[in-house]
């Protein structure tokens, strides 16, 4: 590739794990797109020859939010059009005639545009709590229509009471990028038996965290994404300073998120290899079906409930988020905290304290190897383990958190980046475990997120790309050693698409075949969908289950 960055010039798991244990992902199934039914049947109309000024809208294979059999009221959060970097903001008022604890809560955008644009990226902010962060997809000339749906009941108390409202999706309108995003944002609430959610969900306050003298479980998540334009938007590519190859980064492509509590570290992650909609230089790859998580960005999830005793004292604590192997003063990563918190009714002031707290040295070991075909072979990883207790009203409850990272990635390219590719695998292995309250209770989620691409740019200028991008998890609840609970989720994209640069949009001759595959199976069901696209008419829409 000439200059990696124009991959791409965006601007701007599985079953939910029990509230007690809180050890998994965000939940899987909290997405759908507007055209994909839920009902799959076969497409109707025979693929063109090649792209050409219109597709099919958006869709994905991730399951809708289920939604219960009751009454619901809905709420419009935000109506707007998105032309530059002005973020819209208005009033959340709660709704009326479904209480104020409600069984479910979900979220809608609905999204159109058309003409000439990028991919974006955006959040939707209710009372400071980030609830989501999303990207667009690109349009075609006769305009798309999409929807993104998110369970967002862990929120409920942010929503009992009346908030601003900030929404953003950074984008340029001129001549040349026509595309104008008009957005609808709503919430729906449905009455019935409450879910147990949070009792507080707080955002950091110029760096620091208070929480509540009587919190006895505390889950910090983080919405962490490269992104701005630069290399860190595809961090996984980039090579050490004495390679030669557009990105550079001094210790090459591992990166992980960590969070810290008061300068000690308090939890480690790997982060997703988030691929947006015009990325690997070849936006026909995602016209119809976005990578994994592209529309509905998951939150990094941290169990902070170690640090509890500590964080109880009624003091603002400092903490921080940051990201391993980014250069030195450059930027490209937001990362919003979140932080849910559950109060010991019974008591006023929950103490306790930290009892184990074993770090070890983040391992990132890029080896570069010259030749007609360049190089670099990564591996990279860490530990962590931390433990620490709080005496409730119900007893003394100790919490263990053990986080194992890895990642190996093999990536090779020519001269002038004609050829570029990269096979790469990360880890995120992560136990915890609850001793008090009953049954010693454990939950072991194993994430793993794989990327297997090329991009070859032939003499006449065309340019392709055949790229695989999965989103894996394994999770087993235990109740005094006794298997509780499961699932496994493999989330997996492929596509292979062609066309001519250096020329009009017209005379691409774009074509491309994309899929996408989602299945869960666990303890609570199974839900199986795969989704074919061929130059943009979806030509599967199947239910395995």
């Amino acid at each position: 590739m000439r200059s990696r960055i124009i991959m791409s010039m965006l601007t701007g798991g599985i079953l939910t794990m029990s509230l007690l244990l809180g050890a998994g992902p965000a939940s899987a199934t909290t997405s759908s797109a507007r055209s994909a039914s839920h009902a799959p049947s076969p497409a109707t109309v025979a693929p063109p020859d090649e792209f050409g000024t219109d597709w099919h809208d958006p869709v994905t294979a991730a399951p809708p939010v289920a939604r219960p059999n009751s009454r619901s009221c809905e709420v419009t959060l935000a109506e707007t059009q998105f032309r530059d970097f002005t973020p819209y903001r208005g009033t959340y008022t709660p709704p009326r005639g479904c209480g104020d604890h409600w069984s479910k809560v979900v979220l809608r955008v609905e999204g159109k545009v058309k003409g000439r644009q990028f991919d974006r990226l955006g959040y939707l902010h209710v009372g400071g709590v980030e609830i989501l962060r999303t990207s667009t997809p690109e349009p075609s000339p006769d305009g798309i229509e999409w929807s993104v749906e998110k369970d967002v009941t862990r929120y409920s108390e942010t929503f009992r009471q009346s908030r601003d409202v900030e929404m953003l999706i950074g984008n340029v309108v001129d001549d040349t990028y026509t595309g104008v995003i008009d957005v609808k944002a709503t919430l729906t609430f449905y009455a019935g038996r409450p879910a147990h959610t949070p009792d507080r969900v707080l955002t950091l306050q110029n760096g620091t965290l208070t929480t509540p003298r009587n919190s006895e479980r505390i889950v910090a998540e983080v919405y962490a994404t490269g992104s701005g334009g630069g290399c860190e938007e595809f961090w996984y590519l980039t090579v050490p300073d004495t390679a030669p190859y557009s990105c550079k980064a001094a210790g090459g492509p591992y990166r992980e998120v960590q969070i810290t509590v008061d300068g000690r570290l308090a939890g480690i992650a790997a982060p997703f290899p988030t691929v947006w909609t015009g990325g690997w230089s070849n936006p026909f790859l995602w016209y119809v079906i976005p990578g994994p998580r592209a529309f509905d960005v998951q939150p990094i999830t941290y169990d902070l409930t170690p640090f509890a005793g500590l964080l109880d004292d009624g003091r603002p604590h400092r903490v921080e988020v940051s990201v391993v192997g980014v250069p030195a003063g450059q930027t490209g990563w937001s990362t919003p905290v979140n932080v849910l918190v559950w109060q010991d009714a019974k008591s006023r002031h929950v103490t306790g304290g930290l009892t184990v707290h074993q770090v070890g040295d983040p391992v990132g070991s890029p080896v570069y190897t010259p030749g007609q075909e360049n190089r670099l072979d990564t591996q990279g990883g860490h530990r962590f383990t931390v433990a620490g207790y709080v005496d409730t009203s119900h007893g003394r409850v100790t919490t263990t958190v053990s986080r194992t990272l890895a990642n190996t990635s093999v990536h090779r390219w020519t001269e002038g980046e004609d050829q570029d590719g990269l096979d790469a695998t990360w880890t995120d292995d992560e136990t915890v475990t609850v001793h008090g309250l009953g049954p010693v209770r454990a939950a072991h989620t194993r994430r793993t997120y794989t990327m297997d691409g090329s991009t070859t740019i032939g003499t006449d200028g065309r340019l392709r790309t055949v790229l695989t991008l999965a989103d894996r998890a394994a999770v087993v609840e235990t109740h005094g050693g006794r298997r509780a609970a499961w699932s496994l989720l493999d989330d997996t994209y492929t596509g292979d698409a062609a066309y001519t640069t250096t020329v009009p949009r017209d005379q691409r001759h774009a074509v491309g075949t994309t899929s996408e595959r989602y299945r869960l199976y666990g303890s609570q069901g199974c839900y199986d969908r795969r989704l074919t696209t061929v130059q943009g008419a979806l030509t599967e829409n199947r239910d395995g289950c």
